[in-house]
């Protein structure tokens, strides 16, 4: 039993183990595409420097990729931005690119911007994006230090240096915002626009 109701399965431009998970439990059967494209190389060459815009252009840009082999799946794109007093962040080199991501966010709000874009015969047929404000606490250096030795390297798979569902958690005293959002698809208007396709059962 399904609530799937096409044929083929969704076709997920990206390689996030976040995103796969939500789309696990949710119930819709998926077939991960990642696309390798030159995601700073093309921010650059768009010239947009708001993050809403440079996420959804990212999260377009993903799934028209994937579409070049696949003409007629629904393919799903996604891309997440973090912006703080007005700087686009991108995921750390490194570990000293990480705590010195943590240093710059630590005692401050920052917001991520989750984008969403749906392409199907080449062509984008849906898009979303949607905000989310997460306060993190002040870190000493030694604080920040601990939490990336127990961490590891993941912690550069992420812009921010953290996964809120993992030890990044323990970074913040306050989020205002859907939790779909912060961890890279909104499944909400994802759900609301596959059933207005007639993809879903319920």
């Amino acid at each position: 039993m399904t609530l799937w109701r096409s044929d083929k399965p969704l076709l997920l431009a990206s390689r996030s183990a976040s995103r796969q998970m939500l789309l696990r439990e949710a119930g819709i059967p998926f077939e991960a595409v990642p696309a390798d494209i030159d995601e700073r190389g093309i921010q650059r060459d768009s010239k947009l420097t708001r993050p809403g815009e440079v996420a959804e252009m990212l999260a377009l840009e993903k799934a028209l990729h994937v579409s070049d082999h696949f003409h007629l799946r629904w393919i799903l794109g996604a891309d997440q931005t973090l912006s703080l007093d007005g700087k686009v962040f991108s995921k750390p080199a490194g570990g000293a690119g990480a705590f010195k991501q943590l240093k710059q966010l630590a005692g401050k709000t920052h917001e991520l911007h989750s984008a969403l874009a749906i392409v199907r015969h080449d062509k984008p047929v849906w898009r979303s994006v949607t905000v989310a404000r997460l306060t993190m606490r002040a870190l000493t250096d030694a604080q920040i230090e601990k939490y990336l030795d127990e961490t590891g390297d993941k912690v550069t798979s992420s812009v921010g240096a953290y996964q809120l569902e993992g030890l990044g958690v323990h970074l913040f005293d306050k989020i205002e915002g859907d939790h779909f959002t912060i961890l890279g698809l909104p499944l909400l208007p994802l759900l609301d626009f596959l059933r207005r396709q007639g993809l879903l059962a319920v």
